[in-house]
């Protein structure tokens, strides 16, 4: 299923809303609850750009861990192995853009799962 403006769900780790949608392209906003970790995960259709607008993020793509400040960015390309973790005490927020020939929620390959959805 393709995303629509408007779409939104609540997740183990927190929520994400999509705000835009083009033929090659989304827009979510995704909030990160404190202590919470998404899956560790690859897509086959989709390149991400991530941008952080609140609160501080721990960022895995391939083998590099990084922490990213408030208005700090991150791209990964499809294929690799990515997640984002809010290892602090308060929320985290980021916006994603996806850019791909298909943009759909089952275009995820949950490698790791805290929550046992891989």
């Amino acid at each position: 299923m393709s995303y629509k403006p408007g779409d939104s769900d609540t997740r183990p780790w927190g929520t994400w809303h999509v705000l835009d949608v083009g033929p090659r392209h989304a827009v979510k906003r995704i909030m990160v609850e404190p202590g919470k970790v998404l899956s560790l995960q690859l897509h086959h259709h989709r390149d991400e750009h991530w941008i952080i607008v609140k609160g501080v993020a721990t960022v895995t793509v391939g083998e590099s861990v990084v922490t990213k400040q408030e208005n700090e960015a991150v791209f990964i390309p499809r294929e690799t192995k990515h997640r984002i973790a809010n290892d602090t005490e308060h929320p985290m927020e980021f916006i994603e853009v996806q850019t791909g020939d298909e943009l759909r929620e089952d275009d995820i390959v949950r490698l790791e799962d805290a929550y046992g959805r891989a």
